[in-house]
């Protein structure tokens, strides 16, 4: 089971009340695509998940007294395991979509006021279209993504507000015959569970976030550590090859000025270490060593350039 399924059966069953569980059933209803069928106006919500089926199928009977409610089941093809749900609404149908601010038939996807008067049916909406059309990648992804589907730009609109509300910065993008409502940053993707009250779900995401993130981090410490160290081998193994050269040039590396020859023979001797180790070793600071390898350096140059130059004044 994907991290987004284990979400909506988290949602699923969560106790709603009053206006809380219109709001829900509302977005629900409308984002399922809502359709009539016949001439006596049954109205049929199709869903691929079988838990949402039975929400919508709870929440109609406890809200509405004496509708008459069907589930129904059918495969894809024979060939697939995948199963279609739909939940089929056969009486009291014009006065529940009223109710519910739901048009069948898609022409005005506004949602009324009266479903959204209070921030607690807000949240019940924004859970209501997260279960009916939203997706959530695991945290163990690399990319952080939650989004929200509808057909509609209007409520699109909506959605996006309601968001920003809660401070979710969403935004949306026009994909696929419709719009994408979506949240990025992962922090923000843990904001908008806490909202829709996925509370067990978030917790699972921030630890599984929070132990890729001390994963990333400590592989990116131990990769700064191993290029700090081949830099200073790297850079080591030059001043090497810089002094064995000067030796060979003036023929004895007794004849450089003391605190050149003192650090020119340090480094043969120590040629894995760093200029911090080299410095401690002739009891001078780290930019004192480096100044005098500066030096030798300079000096092999000279050489390379047949420049005139006199040890002495090194």
């Amino acid at each position: 089971m994907s991290y987004a399924s284990d979400v909506k059966k988290e949602l699923t069953g969560l106790l709603v009340h009053d206006g809380n569980a219109k709001a829900e059933l509302s977005a629900l209803m409308r984002m399922n695509g809502v359709s009539t069928l016949g001439f006596d106006q049954t109205v049929a919500v199709k869903t691929e998940n079988a838990a949402i089926a039975r929400r919508i199928y709870t929440l109609l009977t406890q809200n509405y007294a004496g509708v008459d409610v069907e589930v129904t089941v059918a495969d894809h093809n024979y060939l697939s395991q995948h199963k279609s749900y739909g939940v089929l609404l056969k009486s009291n149908v014009d006065a529940v979509l009223d109710d519910l601010g739901v048009d069948p038939f898609g022409l005005h996807p506004e949602i009324p006021a009266r479903i959204l008067n209070q921030k607690d049916k807000r949240r019940s909406f924004l859970r209501g279209a997260f279960l009916a059309a939203g997706s959530v990648n695991s945290p163990e992804k690399a990319n952080y993504h939650l989004e929200i589907f509808t057909t509609h730009e209007e409520l699109a609109e909506e959605l996006l507000q309601m968001m920003k509300e809660f401070d979710l910065p969403a935004k949306i993008i026009e994909r696929a015959g419709g719009f994408i409502v979506y949240i990025k940053r992962a922090e923000k993707i843990v904001d908008f569970l806490v909202v829709i009250g996925a509370t067990q779900t978030m917790l699972r995401f921030e630890d599984i976030r929070m132990m890729r993130d001390m994963r990333n981090s400590v592989n990116r410490m131990m990769n700064a550590e191993m290029a700090n160290m081949q830099k200073t081998a790297d850079a080591a193994n030059k001043q090497v090859q810089q002094i064995l050269f000067i030796a060979n040039a003036i023929g004895d590396l007794d004849l450089l000025p003391k605190k050149l020859r003192d650090i020119a023979k340090a480094r043969l001797e120590q040629p894995d270490a760093s200029l911090s180790e080299l410095g401690d070793s002739l009891e001078i600071s780290k930019s004192g060593a480096n100044h005098r390898m500066r030096k030798l350096k300079a000096l092999e140059q000279m050489i390379k350039d047949d420049v005139p130059y006199d040890l002495t004044k090194l």
